[in-house]
């Protein structure tokens, strides 16, 4: 698939004054777990009560959105449209705060998929919103099935999430990349698009013809476009 090129731009908090910003970062935490919980629950019900997974992603991604308001994060998009005449992709962004997943659910187009690992499905709450959203457990046992609902998300043009690091950041640092989200899109042959989170999406790195012995230099590739902007320590 022919390269595209577009950036999504997300950036700090609007200049506020100084003792409203305190209070905001005090109350932040509980705000964003408060909000996010409710979020999540009434994206179950209206998935049970309806089973329309649309409507439930429209609610989810406009909550997330208002979120990101209410935490005063300050979110300009550019250049989205680079990506309108292609996709689906695998968006492999860095993972340095707990509103990286936030900001990537409110304003990546469309209804873009997350892969998480398995274990997260063991919390019944969060179990639900993963299966409302149609999230894609990893398996580290299994990869094959991971494959698959890939390879079904692809089919219906849906774009996936995956963040190489495997966890976030505690230092700010650019952590080593694993293999499994190139594997993956090696495997379904979607073009892996570079990402940060404030957000920059850089032009996606195409998989045709590459095999599972390429997925090193497909990690190194990336991971190499990733660093360019990385403004972490």
């Amino acid at each position: 698939m022919a390269s595209e090129r577009a950036e999504t731009t997300a950036v700090g908090t609007a200049p506020v004054a100084e003792e409203a910003s305190g209070v905001r970062v005090a109350l932040s935490p509980y705000l964003f777990r408060g909000t996010l919980v409710g979020m999540a629950a009434v994206a179950v019900a209206l998935h049970r009560a309806t089973g329309n997974r649309d409507l439930a992603w429209r609610f989810a991604k406009a909550r997330a959105r208002t979120l990101t308001w209410m935490l005063g994060v300050d979110v300009r998009v550019c250049g989205l449209e680079q990506l309108a005449g292609g996709g689906p992709f695998v968006f492999a962004p860095n993972h340095q705060s707990h509103l990286d997943i936030l900001v990537l659910l409110g304003f990546l187009p469309g209804r873009t998929r997350f892969a998480a690992k398995r274990e997260l499905w063991a919390h019944p709450v969060v179990g639900a919103v993963l299966d409302t959203l149609g999230m894609v457990p990893i398996d580290r046992d299994h990869p094959e099935r991971a494959i698959d609902a890939l390879d079904r998300a692809a089919a219906e043009r849906h774009s996936f999430v995956i963040f190489p690091e495997g966890t976030r950041s505690r230092t700010g640092q650019l952590l080593p990349f694993k293999k499994g989200a190139f594997v993956l899109a090696i495997a379904a042959g979607l073009p892996v698009v570079p990402g940060e989170v404030e957000i920059v999406i850089e032009a996606p790195i195409s998989t045709a013809g590459l095999g599972y012995d390429d997925r090193d230099s497909l990690a190194g590739r990336v991971r190499e476009v990733i660093a360019r902007h990385h403004t972490g320590w």
